[in-house]
This record gives C-alpha cells, structure tokens and sequence, in this order.
C-alpha cells in the first residue's frame, strides 16, 4: 500500500475552482487511485457539471461573507491536507490560501504555464506575482542548476489549439446562465455579466475564422512594409495579471502610457504594433482607442493594431517589446529581444528585463543578458513547468502524467531542485 494511504500520511485533497473543462475531474480520480481521499466544493452549476463523482461534491449555497467559517468548518470536518485550486486571487481562493497556511494544509496552485503553449504551472501556495520566483535570483537558479540531475522535460508532442479553450469557457458560462437556480448567492470574481461573458465567448468561438484573416491582413501589413516595429503586448483586462499584479486597472490605462512614451522617444521612422491578446473578447474597444490614441498624439499612420492569434511571426522582427506582466515576455526573451513590463511578474529580474523609463527605452532599449535568461528558463522547465495542458483531451494526459507525482511529494517544485535532491514519489498509474 502506498505511504500516502495510511495513518498520518493519509492525503485527504480538497479541490476548489479549477480550468474550465475536465482536467480537474481528471486529476481527482488520479489522486483517488493513490489512495487519497478526494472532494469538490462547487460554487456554481459549472463547477458542478465538470465534477463527475457526485458523491465527492459538496456544494457551497451560503452568501460569500460565510466562506471563510464555512471553509474552516469544513477542513477540520474531513481533515483536509491538501487544497488544490487554479490561480489564487479570486477572492475565494485568495482567503482559502489564507486559511490553509494557518492550519498547516498545503495549497497546490494551477496557471496557465509560464512557458506557454507548451506548458502548464503548478507551484504551491501562490503564482505569478505571489510565487514563490519572485523571491529568488538568477544566481540561485544557477547553482541549483549546478547540481540537480533530473532532465529537462521535452515539450508535448501536441498541444490543444485555441478553439477547445475557448469552446469550454462558452459551455461553463452556459452551465452558469442556464441552470444555475440551485446557487442563487453565487457572486463571480469578475464583474462582468454572466450573460454578456456568455454571449462574448460564443461570438468570440464563432467569429474566429473572421478573425484570422483579419490577423493574417494586419500581420502581413506590418511585415510588410519595411519599417522597424515595437510590439506593445496587450492582457486581459480583467485578469489577475492586470487587477492584483499591476498599478493598472484596464488596458486603456497601458495604452495611454504607452502610446504617449512611443510618440515622444522611438525615430520617427518606427512603428508601434498594438498585438491583442489571443483570448480577447472585447470588452473594451481597445482597437477603436488605438486609433484614437495615435491621433491624440500625432502618430496616426505609424501604429498598427493586430487582432489576438499567435506571436511568432511578429516577435520575429521586432526591435523590442512592452508589456504589462503577459507570459509573452517570456518569447520575446526567449529570442533576445529588449523588453520593459509594468506590473509584478516571475521573470522581472534585472539581468533581462529593461530598467530604462518608457521613453528612453523607445528611443534605445537595452538587450536582455541571454546567458542569464537561458539559465531562468531552465530552472522553470526543471521546477514549475509541466508539459500538458488544461483544455485538449492528449494534452490533459500528458499533463496528468507528469504533475500528480509532483503533488504527492513532500517538496514544492522549486525545492526539489534548489535543495539539490531529488524527490522520491510514489509512481501513480494513469487513469483513462
């Protein structure tokens, strides 16, 4: 019998918000077949329709004021040992940190990876601005390197293409719209509709072959016409990047910054390319902003707009790159291009990432240090970064693979390595 099935070893796993979709039903049923006790508490008929064991669900009714008591109750009630929960600053998960550090449970955080696409992040206790990288330094990373013996993980052989994304956000939201009478002191995170949130994803899934070729038209304009570009990388304005990890509150406040410093430091023979986020789904009317913006500040026909899709074939020409704390610095790094960030990101370390204010950094950025970024993105793919993903059927089993064993070990991820010793775990069966 395994080590983690008997007397204090016993792992009773609790689960909160996760992906939209069914990786965390996935991971439930992995974690049970270990031996350990697993539950769900379910917000809403979303989190309900993706959690397959009824049995295992427990619904939260109450107003949200009572979670907190509510969760205490109910950590104590079954024992719980473990949270797991997909990012940490929605108010329910942000006070369920809380309350699992006070009581000794271990909180296993899951985001979007930080190497994207091919990645998923898993760390304990916090991500992104709350992460456990934002305390340590590339010198640290590197003599860790020094001596860990594991090997690097290859990236999936495939991964899930945007359209499974977005279809499971448009199915949730309809879950939640529809046949949500049964939690009727549910309150989002977000303060948008769930109707309108609904209705933008479902346009957002249809529209999406219009949507290419007006990228495809843009992209080819840009590449077109021989000028050097800076890219400006938009986010989400309404996740936790911008809300809990930037002094921003919405997109228009970067882009006035931004398009300002652009106009008055870059030659006046570049050209600003705005690059949407590829899971933007307009609510705000940035690509009309834009246009007014340019002409606000007399550069109308020097900045582009690209809709959301892929970076590749625009980082490849760029001459640097602006953003608030989007994963996408981290290609843009990858391939050596100067980069400034706002906000509270893992990979601001000042080896590669511009100090330089907005202005000077248009008119002269600083190239990040390679060396001492290649050494960073190692340390990633040997500690947090787990190849798979949330939303394609092969991508959550690889995913699946890879990251239990990681969450029934003693060690957080970074630990592992930085203690220079390799985790011993139990090996776990993959179940189909």
């Amino acid at each position: 019998m395994s080590p983690t099935t008997t007397g204090l070893n016993r792992r009773v796993f609790l689960f909160l918000q996760g992906p939209h979709g069914p990786f965390f039903n996935g991971l439930g049923r992995l974690l049970r077949s270990s031996g350990a006790e697993v539950w769900r508490v379910g917000f809403n008929a979303g989190d309900q329709a993706f959690w397959f064991d009824k049995t295992s669900y427990i619904p939260f009714l109450d107003a949200p004021e009572l979670w907190p008591d509510w969760l205490s109750e109910l950590i104590a009630d079954r024992g719980i040992t473990d949270i797991v929960l997909y990012g940490d600053t929605r108010p329910i998960h942000a006070s369920a940190v809380k309350i699992a550090q006070a009581k000794g449970v271990t909180v296993h955080v899951f985001e979007e990876g930080y190497l994207r696409p091919w990645w998923v992040t898993y760390e304990r206790f916090g991500s992104n601005g709350n992460s456990r990288l934002m305390t340590l330094d590339v010198d640290q990373m590197r003599r860790a390197l020094d001596q860990a013996t594991t090997q690097t993980p290859p990236p999936p052989s495939h991964w899930g293409d945007m359209r499974q994304h977005i279809f499971y956000g448009a199915l949730y939201h309809w879950f939640v719209l529809f046949l949500n009478r049964h939690y009727r002191n549910f309150r989002r995170h977000r303060d948008l509709p769930v109707s309108k949130e609904f209705r933008l994803y479902f346009k957002r899934l249809a529209l999406m072959p219009i949507h290419r070729i007006q990228r495809r038209w843009a992209t080819a304009l840009v590449l077109g016409n021989g000028h050097p570009y800076h890219l400006a990388l938009l986010q989400l304005g309404h996740d936790s990047s911008v809300q809990s990890h930037s002094n921003f509150s919405c997109m228009s406040n970067f882009l006035e910054d931004v398009v300002r410093d652009f106009a008055s430091g870059a030659p006046r023979h570049h050209r600003l390319v705005v690059k949407e986020h590829p899971l933007e789904n307009h609510r705000e009317p940035l690509h009309h902003l834009v246009r007014e913006l340019a002409k606000k500040h007399g550069i109308a026909d020097r900045v582009h707009y690209v809709p959301g899709g892929k970076l590749a074939k625009l980082l490849d020409g760029a001459s640097s790159a602006v953003t608030i704390n989007s994963t996408a610095g981290q290609q843009v790094l990858w391939r050596g291009i100067p980069l400034r960030i706002f906000g509270k990101s893992i990979y601001d370390k000042p080896e590669f990432v511009s100090r330089q204010p907005l202005e000077a950094f248009f008119a002269n950025p600083m190239p990040p240090d390679q060396e001492a970024y290649q050494t960073y993105r190692q340390f990633l793919l040997k500690t947090s970064q787990v190849p798979g993903g949330f939303y394609s059927r092969r991508g959550r089993r690889q995913l699946l693979r890879g990251v239990a064993d990681m969450m029934l070990t003693a060690t957080d991820p970074y630990q592992t390595v930085l203690s220079h010793k390799e985790a011993q775990t139990p090996q776990l069966k993959l179940v189909e």
